[in-house]
């Protein structure tokens, strides 16, 4: 059964940005650019009725699109790194979506997520790496900057079990207020194709 999760789509350009950002680290597994996302909220194997309700729910969020920022660098897993991430710069809509996906999947009776949503996009896998060189990476890629982006709509996505993640695959989409709002699948799509990489 895939796995599922709430994200973000990362556009072509700060996509491209993002790619930049790969080698000068050895054995990190780095993330495919198809690949990149935020995620907003993990869901997990679910049983497929549930995962209809989720999608059910999900039809009556109404929020504003919104530019976001991706900026900076970072390692999870302070004394023992396991990933590296490009970070966000701070967005009260981006916070306020995740909050309102957060809200709906606890009243459905998923559990709460432990960890404090950091948002980030994933750039690499690290499987025992030297603490050295990733400080070394980290310090060398710190004024990492991509130009903003306008977010339009957000994705319910899949993925199988693998080493890395992906492939993902957009099951749902629901478009964000102050865009065109179609929804994908009523024979226009809802944002412009071209603009992503899939």
């Amino acid at each position: 059964m895939p796995r599922l999760f709430t994200a973000l789509e990362i556009p072509r350009d700060a996509a491209l940005s993002l790619s930049l950002l790969r080698g000068g680290l050895p054995g990190a597994r780095w993330i495919d650019v198809e690949s990149y996302h935020l995620t907003l909220r993990f869901i997990g194997d679910v049983e497929g009725h549930v995962a209809d309700e989720v999608v059910n729910a999900l039809d009556r969020v109404r929020r504003p699109g919104f530019s976001l920022t991706l900026s900076g660098v970072g390692a999870f897993g302070s004394k023992k790194p396991h990933s590296l991430y490009a970070g966000v710069v701070a967005s009260p809509d981006l916070a306020a979506l995740q909050g309102e996906i957060e809200r709906i999947c606890q009243r459905l009776g998923l559990p709460a997520d432990p960890r404090k949503f950091v948002p980030h996009v994933t750039l690499a896998r690290l499987r025992n790496p030297s603490p050295i060189e990733v400080a070394g990476y980290l310090s060398s890629r710190g004024n990492f900057a991509a130009m903003p982006f306008k977010v339009g709509r957000f994705v319910l996505m899949s993925s199988r079990d693998s080493v890395g993640g992906g492939p993902y695959i957009v099951e749902e989409a629901w478009p964000l207020l102050g865009r065109d709002t179609t929804r994908p699948g009523s024979g226009e799509e809802a944002f412009d194709a071209s603009q992503f990489m899939r």
